[in-house]
């Protein structure tokens, strides 16, 4: 199983990726802000990360950044 993470700080946004996504066969992990979403991303390996720009506590660049120190995972 393929494993996805889906950063985003509106659930509605999140749903509608998560339907899409579990239709593909990728189990999902979600995160409502940039802190979460680090948390996450350091608990398990992922294929691919969508990852929203505008999110609290830690905007998704300086995510995107930090994530980029350790992994070339698709984002």
């Amino acid at each position: 199983m393929k494993n996805i993470l889906i950063a985003d700080d509106n659930n509605q946004i999140i749903e509608v990726l998560k339907q899409y996504a579990l239709k593909e066969n990728y189990t999902v992990f979600t995160a409502d802000n940039g802190s979460k979403t680090l948390e996450e991303f350091h608990k398990r390996d992922y294929d691919v990360i969508l990852l929203d720009v505008m999110m609290p506590e830690i905007d998704g660049f300086e995510v995107c950044r930090r994530i980029r120190q350790t992994s070339m995972v698709p984002i």
